[in-house]
């Protein structure tokens, strides 16, 4: 086995299988991040979402997919290049996985595609036991969601961050007071195929537990308000939000990608969330 490989799963202390795949898709994730950075693909988009904070900003739960924007609209824009490079570049690891673009039925500003390899083929790859992988399919497969915007709304504040492993590579990232306002308008309006990510409830309570102020000047800007909202108004919204939320349909999205379960299942409720946004730092930004 590759010695960055070693060095990478060396981070983790896997109970069970579940654990097991989401320490190999996160490692995936990671040398994702190195090809596309060698590709240039920072050069025109930055990194966001739930795998941007789990990997550079330290989100205690792990993340499925990898999503962008790109720094400036470009509504022909394609995977093609930078995908090819991702493929490479995880090649150059072992891997055999494949980069295959979403052709979509309609025109949208998302540009999806999926990273795709055999879960089993892998695991055995990087060194993981075989008693772990007894009863898994040999064709179970391993698939990560690549998704940009490929015109972005918003004009986002962006850094630069060092990705420690496998490479120390410098990494375009929206900042984290945006990520917070992206994530609090995500868990209050994502409407997500009729059922509720708690994941992004998750997120945001992390934030709010970590005191980052919410920029509600952002975030006004983010949900069409034409007056920037105070703390007051704000928090008439948060309620009627965690009023309509549906904490079991919550709990069950975001259980599995969460290593200390029962926090989550027996302090997560409507009265919790309550509680928790009493404490919300907020800021008015320029």
């Amino acid at each position: 086995m590759n010695d960055a490989l070693k060095q990478m799963l060396a981070r983790y202390n896997n109970r069970s299988f579940v654990e097991h795949e989401q320490s190999l898709r996160e490692i995936v994730q990671e040398i994702a991040l190195v090809g596309l950075w060698r590709g240039k693909f920072f050069e025109h988009a930055a990194f966001y979402g739930g795998t941007a904070l789990r990997i550079f900003y330290g989100l205690d739960r792990f993340s499925e997919d990898l999503d962008f924007t790109l720094l400036t609209p470009h509504p022909e824009w394609s995977w093609k290049p930078f995908g090819d490079a991702l493929v490479r570049e995880l090649a150059s690891y072992g891997f055999e996985i494949s980069f295959v673009e979403k052709e979509k039925s309609r025109q949208s500003a998302i540009k999806s595609a999926f990273l795709k390899t055999r879960t089993v083929q892998e695991m055995l790859r990087v060194g993981i036991r075989d008693d772990v992988l007894r009863g898994i399919h040999p064709e179970t497969l391993i698939q990560i969601r690549v998704e940009i915007d490929s015109d972005p709304k918003m004009q986002y504040t962006y850094e630069h961050r060092i990705l420690s492993q496998p490479v120390g590579v410098s990494i375009n990232c929206v900042n984290e007071s945006n990520l917070f306002v992206c994530k609090m308008h995500a868990a209050f309006f994502r409407a997500w195929k009729g059922r509720v990510k708690g994941r992004d409830w998750y997120d945001v309570a992390w934030f709010i537990r970590r005191k980052v102020p919410l920029d509600l000047t952002i975030f006004s800007k983010l949900i069409g308000s034409e007056v920037v909202l105070d703390r007051t108004s704000f928090l008439e919204i948060a309620e009627e939000r965690i009023n309509r939320l549906d904490i079991d349909l919550a709990i069950g999205d975001v259980i599995h990608f969460v290593r200390d379960k029962e926090v989550i299942e027996r302090n997560w409720s409507k009265q919790f969330f309550h509680t928790l946004f009493k404490d919300i730092k907020t800021l008015l930004g320029n």
